[in-house]
This record gives C-alpha cells, sequence and structure tokens, in this order.
C-alpha cells in the first residue's frame, strides 16, 4: 500500500499539483492566534499582493506600571504614532533618542524534568530519560496533543529519529 499527499491551499482550499508552486506564510501575531505562530500554505498568487497590502505601523511598549510590571504593547499607524512629536519631527526624535537594550533572557529558576507527563517529549538538547520514554510510548497521544496544543512538533513513531530517541518498536 501506498501514501500520496495532497497539498492544498490554506487561503482557498485549492488542490495543489505536485508541479504547482507553494508559499509558506508564517503567522507571528494575530488577535485570534492563541498558541504561538502557525505555518500556512498558499499559491504565490494568493499572497503576491501582500506587500501591497502591508502597513506602515510603529510598534511600541508602554512601561506605565500597570498590569503589574509588564509592559503593554500596542500597534499603531507610523503617521498617527508621527503625530505625536509635536516639538521635533519623529525621524528626527527616533535618529536622536537614547537606545534600549534587549532585556537578558531570564534563566529558569527550576530545572525541567522531562520524566513527567507534563513535559516528556518536548524537544530538548539533553538525554531522553528510560522514563521520558516510557511515558511517550505509554501515553503517545496525550503526549502528542499537548505537543500540538503548544504548537511544537509531533512524535511520530514511524520516524526513524524518533524511534531511536524513544524506543518505538519498528513496524514490522
Amino acid at each position: 500500500m501506498g501514501k500520496k499527499t495532497i497539498h492544498v491551499s490554506d487561503f482557498s482550499g485549492t488542490v495543489l499539483r505536485p508541479d504547482d508552486e507553494m508559499v509558506r506564510v508564517v503567522v507571528l501575531e494575530h488577535p485570534d492566534l492563541v498558541a504561538g505562530p502557525v505555518r500556512l500554505d498558499a499559491t504565490p498568487t494568493e499572497v503576491e499582493n501582500i506587500d501591497d497590502a502591508a502597513l506602515d505601523v510603529a510598534v511600541v511598549e508602554i512601561h506605565d506600571g500597570r498590569d503589574g510590571d509588564e509592559p503593554r504593547r500596542v500597534v499603531l499607524t507610523a503617521s498617527e504614532f508621527d503625530a505625536l512629536a509635536t516639538d521635533v519631527p519623529m525621524a528626527q526624535l527616533l535618529r536622536t533618542a537614547e537606545r534600549v537594550k534587549p532585556p537578558k533572557a531570564r534563566k529558569t529558576a527550576e530545572k525541567i524534568d522531562y520524566g513527567t507527563i507534563e513535559h516528556a517529549g518536548k524537544p530538548h538538547r539533553g538525554r531522553v530519560t528510560e522514563e521520558e520514554s516510557r511515558i511517550v510510548r505509554e501515553h503517545l497521544d496525550e503526549v502528542n496533543k499537548r505537543l500540538a496544543d503548544a504548537g511544537l512538533r509531533q512524535i511520530d513513531p514511524a520516524d526513524p529519529e524518533h524511534v531511536a530517541r524513544y524506543g518505538f518498536d519498528l513496524p514490522a
């Protein structure tokens, strides 16, 4: 028995022929995006005008002490943001403003235990313990659902890399 993969445009539902060109669109931010970036497939003609539709925007953080210590992130058109500068043109203001260093990544205080059902199967660079392997094999559907919900790659018991990593039995 063989398998046939059919590619379909996520935007239009159009079935793509094997010789059709496909474009990958990664959605990084969207009001309806809940679990991190996602990938959509499309045809080149479906996204050819996307650059024309792009907006000139300013993305700013407001550090005003509300919502705890977390800043609010605001996206507005560049012209609306530019209008806030009434003394000096915004372009000049941005050139002479104090530079901000990006925040340093915080190190987690506690070590993640991949030998638990909450973390088993998550991608990591360390050695896979026998306990993690056992949990992944015995609870594969639950582990894959959790991984998919988190936007992470799922575990395929037919993938040779996953077979070696988690100790799946090879199909006969």
